[in-house]
């Protein structure tokens, strides 16, 4: 892998860390809001994490 690869792979890995720490934190915030909507908001966030996961892996593999 050359230098902009490398550099494209560790924006990657940033972007998806903040996209993950974001949705960890609304969804913190909404089950502080509506505790008894936790499992529905727990779920979605999983959900929406591995999604943006997945992404992030297939974006590094074809980087």
């Amino acid at each position: 892998m050359e230098i902009p690869g490398i550099v494209g792979a560790g924006l990657i890995v940033i972007g998806v860390g903040m996209g993950i720490g974001r949705i960890g934190g609304s969804a913190m915030e909404g089950i502080a809001r509506q505790p008894e909507a936790a499992n529905k908001i727990q779920t979605a966030m999983i959900i929406a994490a591995a999604l943006i996961e997945g992404i992030g892996f297939a974006a590094l593999f074809a980087s």
